[in-house]
């Protein structure tokens, strides 16, 4: 029997839900500009075998009160790994396989060096501990990319959505181009200008060699905000045991949206469903 678990405080705020009833635990986090809902077409599966536990970002458009987002609080990635702890604490939650999309990735990296207690697995999809390329490293984007970026948001946010979503998101797959757009849009324009320049200028490398629990790494093989060296740099780097899995056919940043049955192929794998 699924259930569908609605919850108070902090996690009514984040508007956290538990779905499923399996023996195992698991954390969806969505990344920027996303709510919840980026999960919906894989849920229906892994609450099968897992209690899954979803929830947005205070960033998220999708948070009735945005005034809880306090870009000085939230001015680094580290900060959303002391909610991701507070809101697994508060509900008694873990440990977990916790599955970050794009930017959650690192923030699950950051919590389980905080808190390894509380995970068992992490699974990175399409995540990146630096976007900016450097002498040694190819994140994706040299600095004048994003600088186009951040004068775009600040300009007209709702034309960069519009842009944005064309090319993260899978154009062959209209109904989830439509739904992030529509997120994207939800969010506050000085909310996501301020959370855009933490996220694309942020550089975690350094955390990755402090990373004990079990890592997979899952990244779709066309996807324009990481490429796939990313992916092969965090296996290479992160301390502990680490995997990964490219999906070949996947195009765009959200495979859970648009490549749903090959990412779940993966998982299953993995997870050993």
């Amino acid at each position: 029997m699924v259930v569908n678990q609605k919850i108070s405080s902090l996690s009514a705020a984040m508007n956290a839900k538990i779905i499923g009833s399996g023996e195992r635990s698991m954390v969806l986090a969505h990344g920027f500009g996303g709510d919840q809902s980026v999960w919906d077409k894989i849920i229906p599966v892994l609450s099968q075998s897992f209690k899954v536990l979803v929830f947005d970002w205070l960033f998220s458009g999708a948070i009735k009160d945005q005034t809880l987002y306090d870009p000085s609080k939230y001015n680094s990635l580290d900060p959303f790994s002391d909610d991701l702890i507070a809101l697994m604490e508060e509900l008694k939650f873990g440990p977990v396989v916790f599955v970050g999309h794009s930017m959650s990735g690192m923030i699950g990296c950051a919590a389980s060096i905080k808190r390894p207690d509380l995970f068992t697995n992490l699974i990175p999809i399409a995540a990146s501990p630096r976007y900016i390329n450097s002498e040694d490293y190819r994140g994706g984007f040299e600095s004048k990319d994003i600088d186009t970026i951040i004068t775009s948001i600040s300009s007209n946010y709702e034309a960069w959505a519009v842009a944005f979503t064309s090319v993260v998101v899978d154009s062959r797959d209209s109904l989830s181009v439509q739904r992030f757009e529509k997120c994207l849009k939800k969010m506050k324009p000085e909310t996501a200008l301020a959370l855009a320049k933490i996220v694309f200028g942020s550089d975690e490398r350094k955390l990755l060699d402090q990373v004990s629990v079990p890592c997979h790494v899952i990244q779709p093989r066309n996807d324009v905000v990481v490429p796939v060296s990313v992916a092969y740099f965090l296996q290479e780097k992160i301390k502990g045991e680490s995997t990964v899995d490219i999906i070949e056919d996947a195009m765009g940043h959200f495979p859970q949206m648009t490549s749903h049955i090959e990412l779940l192929g993966v998982m299953k794998r993995l997870l050993q469903l």
